[in-house]
């Protein structure tokens, strides 16, 4: 496979978790929260506009 083809492939992903992620992240406790900032902080390099944009800081 070709290193594009493994770059979409993490990028849709990645994506999948997000979309996975927010519902959850709305209906969660102080403490999760932070959990989940955090995995969003391992997942990808633009993680601190991604936090912005959804209001978690």
């Amino acid at each position: 496979m070709s290193e594009r083809q493994k770059e979409i492939r993490r990028r849709r992903k990645r994506r999948a978790n997000y979309a996975a992620m927010k519902p959850k992240l709305e209906m969660a406790d102080a403490t999760t929260r932070e959990k989940f900032i955090e995995k969003l902080r391992k997942m990808t390099p633009g993680a601190d506009d991604l936090i912005k944009s959804w209001g978690l800081e």
